[in-house]
C-alpha cells in the first residue's frame, strides 16, 4: 500500500512558477512508476508527465519545455516543476505512483487526494 500526499499548489500569476510535492509512504518507493495528472474544471483528468524508475521522463506537449518532473528516492518524494505557467494550467494537480505505469489513468495504483493550482491572466 502507497499513500500520496501533495503539496505546493496555489495561485500565481501568468508567467510565473511553482513546485510541487508528492510524498510517499509505504515500501519500495523507488520501483513505482510516479505520474502527475490534472483536472480542469468540467474536463477530463489528463496526463501531465511521468518518471519511471531508471530516471527518464514523458511529457504531455502541453507542458513539454516547461514543466519539469523529478523523483528523490531517499525522501520518497516526487516533483512538479512548473514554469511559464499559463490560465490553462489551471486545474487540480494529482499525482499517482505505478507498478507499470505509463501515460493512463488506469496503469496507476494509487492517487493522492491532489492541490489546486490557479494561474491568473
Amino acid at each position: 500500500q502507497v499513500q500520496l500526499v501533495e503539496s505546493g499548489g496555489g495561485l500565481v500569476q501568468a508567467g510565473g512558477s511553482l513546485r510541487l510535492s508528492c510524498a510517499a509512504s509505504g515500501r519500495s518507493f523507488s520501483s513505482y512508476v510516479m505520474g502527475w495528472f490534472r483536472q480542469a474544471p468540467g474536463k477530463e483528468r489528463e496526463f501531465v508527465a511521468a518518471i519511471w524508475r531508471s530516471g527518464s521522463t514523458y511529457y504531455a506537449e502541453s507542458v513539454k519545455g516547461r514543466f519539469t518532473i523529478s523523483r528523490a528516492n531517499a525522501k520518497n518524494t516526487v516533483y512538479l516543476q512548473m514554469n511559464s505557467l499559463k490560465p490553462e494550467d489551471t486545474a487540480v494537480y494529482s499525482c499517482a505512483a505505478a507498478r507499470i505505469g505509463g501515460t493512463r489513468e488506469a496503469e496507476y495504483d494509487y492517487w493522492g487526494q491532489g492541490t489546486q493550482v490557479t494561474v491568473s491572466s
